[in-house]
């Protein structure tokens, strides 16, 4: 006779083991977490800077600026500004980096580092000005000086992802017959991923907000904003393209955390 204090679990097999996989590949719950709270806290952010404006007095010179299309335009310009410096950041860096990892670039090294340090080195409004100084204003110039400011973390840590691989693991693995092309793309990069996504998230973050100040060469963007806030003496323009900028830097950081997340191998 069965005991009458047994219990029995009638739950489907496997239902409890699925959620707790799946929770574990999205990082735990405390990523899952990071991940919903950022853009709450960043649409009440936008919200309750709404409001604000809604509830000023705008003159004629304000409402020039805080109108729906020209937010817009400006948003777009920044965006752009941003998304097309990175990738080309992310383009040059990253084999750069690759490259100076080899035994056989060592001796050059030290040059290309001290060549991406210029950037680190000089104020961000010192390297727009000097390019549009000697190579003009407008877009395109805005990108060669946010390429030369933020190429630097792509580099570094590229590098330093690829020299922390254990070397054991790369003897290993030219052991089992694998040639330097093969080390490389199974071994070194897939190991070096975390430090090298942290790079590119850093230099995201930094064309955000070097990006504000591309309007002084004619690029626009979220800088404008600012810009006319700051000479026309207009507090709310000022206060919008400050916190619009502070948001585009946030998010983009959030999306680039996520990627960092997903993209991270599994077990490091």
């Amino acid at each position: 006779m069965a005991d009458p204090t047994t219990t029995v679990d009638i739950a489907a097999p496997g239902v409890g083991r699925g959620a707790d996989e799946l929770l574990a590949e999205l990082g735990g719950p405390s990523r899952l977490w990071r991940w919903i709270v950022t853009p709450v806290v960043l649409g009440g952010i936008c919200v309750a800077l709404y409001v604000y404006v809604q509830g000023q007095e705008l003159d004629r010179i304000e409402v020039a600026s805080l109108n729906a299309p020209m937010i817009r335009q400006r948003l777009i310009e920044h965006l752009h500004l941003t998304l097309v410096s990175t990738f080309f950041v992310i383009l040059i860096a990253v084999p750069l980096g690759i490259v100076l990892t080899r035994p056989w670039a060592r001796p050059v090294t030290p040059l290309f580092l001290g060549i991406a340090n210029i950037g680190q080195a000089v104020p961000s409004i010192g390297v727009l000005v000097l390019l549009a100084v000697t190579v003009g204003i407008g877009f395109e110039q805005a990108i060669y000086a946010l390429v030369l400011y933020a190429t630097l973390p792509v580099l570094r840590n590229t590098m330093v992802g690829l020299d922390q691989v254990d070397p054991s693991l790369i003897e290993a693995a030219r052991g089992m017959g694998l040639t330097s092309r093969g080390v490389l793309a199974r071994i070194e990069l897939p190991l070096a991923v975390p430090v090298m996504l942290a790079g590119i998230r850093t230099a995201l973050v930094i064309n955000v907000g070097t990006a504000a100040l591309a309007t002084f060469i004619g690029a626009g963007g979220l800088g404008w904003i600012i810009n006319q806030g700051n000479v026309q003496n207009r507090t709310p323009v000022l206060l919008t393209g400050s916190i619009l900028t502070a948001v585009v830097a946030l998010a983009l950081d959030w999306i680039a955390g996520i990627v960092e997340d997903v993209l991270r191998p599994k077990g490091l």
